[in-house]
């Protein structure tokens, strides 16, 4: 496993500056391209996939990004999903064009497919079915108009939960957040569904104990020190993502209490900050890396064939046991 020294020294930067942002931390002043370098790099060196660079395809796509370039660096989530898969097309040969909802028809025709990460709500689906017949939506399941790669949620949640309840705990929280389509409808948060069936399943749901705001550090922060003024608390919280995991983390310390002793944290993605937080945090592992590459792939096995049906590519995931989790007895 690569160590902060080593993010550092290819970065150009010092060790304390990998660390803050990796961790985050909003006071650090340093420019957007150097917090995206950071960032870019700790994912490559977790990056095991590395195939020999082919000869050019002479394919080109487009890829779509629901995020902006702001957002990606504050939730690298949908970052990681397009850096693997524009590594992929780098390996294959196939030329990458980033685009946004504002391409032009022109552009669009001279694309062999778009692949858009994210969430899109049905206008948006419509407004890019005109643009282009070839589609696959990563992170993100369709009306089976086009073919998509999503992750098991259902598997990601019982993993979570089902450790947590192992472990002694009964009182479970949740601290989640909320999304919208471009077309500014919400978007149903598949961790919240499973959350709730299990919990209901096991008798122990608590819809005080459930709390929404955005994924982000400062969700994650303000959300905890919601639920820390209460006067009874769950013993665990599982967190929508790790960003608001680490947010949650300084709002427990501000309090003066101590993870995994006095409460214990499960987070979601693991993104490549997670195993350096102290304590490092539990998470389930979403593997961005194959989402970006089965997208492309699944994108251009489709472009290449004339098959009647949509397909969806389910990926699995992973629990990474770490340190924010103890005993409840």
């Amino acid at each position: 496993m690569a160590t902060i020294k080593d993010i550092a020294e290819k970065a150009g930067v010092s060790i304390s500056t990998v660390s803050r942002v990796l961790n985050f931390d909003e006071s650090l002043k340093v420019t957007a391209k150097t917090k995206r370098r950071i960032l870019e790099i700790a994912e490559e060196f977790d990056y095991v996939t590395v195939r020999d660079r082919k000869s050019k395809s002479g394919q080109k796509i487009g890829i779509l990004n629901w995020y902006d370039s702001e957002k990606e660096l504050g939730d690298p989530y949908y970052l990681y999903i397009r850096l693997a898969a524009e590594k992929r097309c780098h390996d294959l040969g196939v030329e990458v064009v980033r685009i946004d909802f504002d391409c032009d028809e022109d552009t669009a025709r001279k694309l062999d497919g778009i692949l858009a990460i994210g969430k899109y709500g049905r206008s948006d689906i419509d407004n890019l079915m005109k643009l282009n017949d070839e589609i696959v939506f990563t992170d993100f399941s369709t009306d089976n108009r086009c073919d998509s790669v999503v992750i098991d949620f259902k598997e990601a949640m019982d993993l979570a939960l089902g450790y947590l309840y192992e472990r002694g705990h009964r009182r479970i929280g949740y601290i989640g957040g909320r999304e919208f389509f471009p077309d500014r409808d919400e978007v149903s948060d598949l961790r919240f569904k499973f959350y709730k069936e299990f919990m209901l399943m096991n008798d122990i749901y608590l819809e005080s104990d459930c709390y929404f705001g955005d994924f982000s550090l400062k969700g994650g922060y303000r959300l905890m020190k919601e639920a820390l003024e209460k006067p009874e608390r769950p013993t665990a919280f599982f967190l929508g993502n790790d960003s608001m995991a680490l947010g949650a983390y300084k709002a427990i310390s501000e309090a003066g209490l101590v993870i995994p002793r006095d409460i214990s944290i499960i987070g979601f993605n693991d993104l490549p900050g997670s195993k350096y937080m102290v304590p490092s945090l539990t998470t389930v592992r979403v593997y961005q890396d194959y989402l970006g590459h089965a997208a492309v792939d699944l994108l251009l096995e489709s472009i290449g064939s004339s098959r009647e049906f949509r397909k969806k590519v389910v990926i699995p995931v992973k629990l990474m046991e770490r340190d924010s989790v103890s005993d409840n007895s």
